[in-house]
């Protein structure tokens, strides 16, 4: 049975892209569809753009926009970050009202063993958003040098205790069959001393690599300026502290440049209430600005 979805921070994402009549909306992260749901059933809204790297949540976003009754103002594209203004520009869709990007993963993609992005149960190691990809985490894994895994996992989850040794680890137990004998492996090269896993991190790093995410989001924070029109708004949600920190960033380099004016002088957080009823909720931050 699916899990039900939470759209993180979504009356707070509304509030800021301050919504006209005959608004034109980009949800970059499409997801299982929750915040492009909630602003094709906007009345100020006239169309959604929902992109998602990941067939399968789009498949699945499409199919709860049919059940909603709202399919019909959504137009659902697969498309990564590094695409988004050539998938505009193939729509015939020049400068929009409002671009919201949400980047957290899917609660059912890390759920779902097949996808290979939790160790909670054995699966392959896959780890791709966009299934017709070629490179695997299983490829990291098993053909990347102890050298290039030290860094990734140093660099990409911020692993601090002990990369070298957990990069070793893996080298020596090559091949690495699936999830649970990765997390066994790193779980013996470093025992836990808190509440996360010890693989937790290393999870992080390899699905980040896989999907060249920090390239991506660049090529995002890059484009985005060119989708949004003067007096439009440009929304973030973050959960991991690189990306929030290239985030506010690339806002901070717009503000001093003239080219936008930044709405939120802090992040704006979930409330209580959301996070007692949402706990993944709980690190989310949100960021907004609006073009000039």
């Amino acid at each position: 049975m699916e899990q039900e979805h939470y759209p993180v921070l979504w009356q707070e994402a509304l509030e800021w892209l301050a919504p006209k009549p005959g608004s034109v909306w980009v949800d970059v992260t499409c997801g299982l569809g929750g915040h492009t749901l909630l602003l094709a059933g906007l009345p100020e809204t006239a169309r959604v753009i929902s992109l998602d790297r990941d067939a399968e949540s789009l498949a699945k976003a499409r199919a709860r926009a049919e059940a909603a009754g709202v399919a019909e103002r959504i137009t659902f594209r697969q498309s990564p970050f590094s695409r988004l203004r050539a998938t505009l520009d193939a729509l015939e869709c020049g400068r929009v009202d409002g671009l919201l990007c949400d980047l957290g993963v899917s609660r059912w993609q890390l759920t779902d063993p097949e996808r290979g992005f939790t160790f909670q149960q054995a699966g392959p190691l896959d780890m791709r958003m966009d299934r017709s990809q070629e490179l695997t985490a299983a490829d990291l894994v098993n053909r990347a040098s102890e050298l290039e895994l030290s860094d990734l996992f140093y660099h990409y989850a911020e692993e601090r205790r002990a990369p070298r040794k957990i990069a070793k680890a893996l080298v020596r137990a090559r091949p690495v069959r699936d999830t649970r004998h990765l997390a066994e492996i790193v779980a013996s090269a470093v025992p836990r001393t808190g509440k996360l896993h010890p693989a937790t991190r290393v999870f992080q790093a390899l699905r980040m690599a896989t999907n060249s995410e920090p390239e991506e989001l660049d090529a995002l924070l890059e484009q985005g300026p060119e989708c949004v029109k003067p007096g439009g708004r440009w929304v973030v949600i973050a959960f991991q502290s690189l990306d929030d920190r290239k985030v506010k960033q690339a806002f901070q380099r717009l503000g001093r440049s003239g080219a936008a004016r930044i709405l939120t002088r802090h992040v704006v957080r979930p409330g209580e209430a959301e996070v007692r009823e949402n706990a993944a909720s709980r690190s989310a931050v949100l960021r907004a600005l609006e073009m000039v």
